[in-house]
């Protein structure tokens, strides 16, 4: 019997309570949800209109947080056997037995997702609760099922998910298009690749072991830390673009420092590409993202802009 059979053999306890709330947790990747909807208030944040009540920002908040949490548990439950193949992840509840795989849980995933889609239509609009979600079908269906083993492109068409999280915060205020949302979703866009690829070479090893083709499996870690160098000096540049459609100085001060942190990581990772420069590459892209948010938040509340 070969590694992942032991391991997805394993017999199956009966946790506490306490456990299987931590499991759940862990399912449910309730991190990442936290930060695709710290994502969509700075939606609602950077869109002119007409201010929307506390109730509605918290509920569309919970609502993304909840649609989030159902991508991320589909994710886990569609990868038990690649889970099982990493040492990353081989304790995972699906996979330890923590949690038992079955169907009942693609209801209640299910039950989430529709929960939460109603739940921005009644507090905002149709318009929102369409970009909940997608970002939930983008995680949960295009990037896991369709593309994450198929294709090193998986992650950059995978992250529309968080630029579908900044405009269900937009869409909440208005329906309308404006410049400064559609800004913020494309650095999103480029955000995720430099992100994920920085953990990808760190985790070389676990995503060759599971034969999953990310970027630095099919390239090598230089080539793979000289794209995401690329692609981090067009984040950059489409994050600082904001300053030039109406958020000051306060955002762009916010922009400029995350950037230069980003980018010199990402530049250390490229003479180096080991473990070590390349978790710190990804820890800086999340400094990175939380002051571009951050700034513009705090900017909006300073000196809103101009409709």
């Amino acid at each position: 019997m070969g590694a992942m059979e032991s391991v997805l053999s394993r017999p199956v306890s009966r946790p506490g309570i306490y456990a299987l709330c931590r499991a759940f947790g862990n399912v449910c990747k309730l991190r990442i949800g936290s930060t695709i909807a710290f994502t969509a208030l700075a939606g609602i944040a950077v869109t002119p209109g007409p201010a929307l009540a506390g109730w509605q920002i918290a509920v569309l908040g919970l609502a993304v947080l909840i649609s989030a949490a159902a991508a991320g548990g589909f994710n886990q439950y569609m990868e038990r056997d690649l889970d099982a193949a990493m040492r990353r992840t081989c304790n995972r509840p699906f996979v330890n037995g923590t949690l038992a795989h079955g169907p009942v849980w693609l209801w209640a995933l299910a039950g989430m997702l529709g929960v939460s889609v109603a739940a921005t239509a009644w507090a905002t609009n149709v318009t929102a609760a369409v970009y909940v979600f997608l970002g939930a079908f983008f995680y949960g269906v295009v990037y896991t099922v369709w593309l994450k083993r198929r294709t090193s492109m998986n992650i950059v068409i995978g992250g529309l998910a968080g630029s579908f999280a900044i405009m269900a915060g937009a869409s909440a205020v208005t329906p309308e298009p404006h410049a400064l949302p559609l800004l913020f979703a494309l650095v999103l866009f480029l955000w995720t690749p430099s992100h994920f690829w920085s953990f990808a070479i760190a985790m070389h090893d676990d995503y060759a072991r599971a034969r999953v083709p990310m970027l630095p499996v099919l390239i090598g870690d230089r080539a793979a830390a000289r794209t995401v160098l690329i692609n981090t000096l067009m984040l950059v540049t489409a994050s600082v673009m904001p300053f030039w459609f109406g958020l000051g100085a306060v955002y762009l001060a916010a922009a400029l420092t995350g950037g230069a942190v980003f980018l010199y990581a990402n530049l250390r990772m490229l003479r180096n590409p080991c473990r070590g420069t390349a978790m710190a590459s990804f820890h800086a892209s999340l400094l990175q993202l939380t002051l571009v948010l951050s700034g513009a938040m705090l900017d909006v509340h300073l000196m809103p802009p101009i409709a």
